[in-house]
């Protein structure tokens, strides 16, 4: 038995005519005829009802016809997850991150690795605007940004994944208050490392500082969260992050204190890629696996 026999059998119950199934099935009528014939004499029954046309199928036939919709069908999922499978195979996927967001790509890329395991990734960390550009130019497939950036006109398509919370974060040798949320006027007078001008997360917190009448002490200035890390370990000096950029290094010796922020904004950040008519079935895969994240409440204190 072959399977294009029960193909065979599919057209001739759709169109009940040797002539009219054959020019569907790309073959004479005298093949399609002698293949039907074949599977009749293999499985040892009649499955065609026949005088000048075909009258329809036997009760026999009906059985193997149901029996071969769904051996064609199985068919058809099997090739469509071997086409999947070879297309993604060693794909790679490039991915730019805002640096506020470092620390959600770790979830993220465990997860499209579960999905997809032989996925190479290529992760660029930039502003915003670079991000959006990069991918206008198809330099990247997928962004993680401040989603109140992106223009408005239908060019890309965005997921949400979390809201920022902003923290303020000091080591364990610096003196804090003891309540959980301290204010804005508070975080001033303290010496501050931020991240540079130029980063959304800075204009941010620079709002908040200007709105509280309060101008702060910022004695380091970087796009280098190593460096700042490594002054905020040290105790010289505190910050001002989201949740999400907060080092993921836990010093029982030096324990970072964390307190919220009065009255601090919360711009959604989420995933952005480039709206195109046709997707590869790797960013398909990719996107679909990417916004099914869940991460509002782990990036909450």
């Amino acid at each position: 038995m072959f399977l294009r026999q029960l193909t065979y059998l599919i057209a001739l119950d759709q169109y009940r005519h040797f002539s009219r199934a054959a020019e569907h099935c790309g073959v004479s009528q005298p093949a399609l005829s002698m293949a039907i014939r074949q599977l009749e004499h293999e499985l040892g029954v009649p499955i065609v009802r026949r005088n000048r046309r075909v009258l329809g199928l036997t009760p026999e036939g009906e059985r193997v016809l149901a029996w071969a919709r769904q051996s064609v069908a199985a068919l058809d999922g099997l090739r469509q997850e071997a086409d999947f499978a070879h297309e993604i195979a060693g794909g790679t996927l490039s991915i730019g991150t805002i640096p506020p967001a470092i620390q959600v790509m770790p979830l993220l890329m465990e997860s499209l690795r579960a999905a997809v395991p032989a996925l190479q990734i290529e992760l660029t960390v930039s502003p915003n605007k670079d991000i959006l550009h990069d991918l206008t130019e198809q330099r990247i497939q997928m962004g993680l940004i401040y989603l109140d950036q992106v223009p408005q006109d239908g060019s890309f398509e965005t997921h949400p994944l979390y809201s920022e919370q902003y923290v303020f974060v000091a080591g364990s040798r610096m003196e804090l208050p003891s309540r959980r949320t301290v204010s804005w006027a508070d975080a001033a007078g303290y010496p501050l490392g931020l991240l540079g001008p130029a980063m959304r997360t800075r204009q941010i917190v620079d709002e908040c500082f200007a709105r509280a009448g309060v101008k702060p002490g910022v004695l380091l200035q970087t796009n280098a969260l190593e460096l700042l890390y490594a002054e905020l370990f040290s105790g010289r000096l505190a910050t001002i992050l989201p949740v999400a950029a907060l080092p993921d290094r836990h010093d029982p010796a030096n324990p970072l204190q964390i307190r919220r922020l009065a009255a601090c904004p919360s711009p959604r950040v989420g995933l952005v890629r480039l709206r195109q008519p046709v997707q590869t079935a790797l960013m398909s895969r990719s996107w679909e696996v990417a916004t099914q994240l869940v991460l509002e409440d782990t990036l909450t204190v």
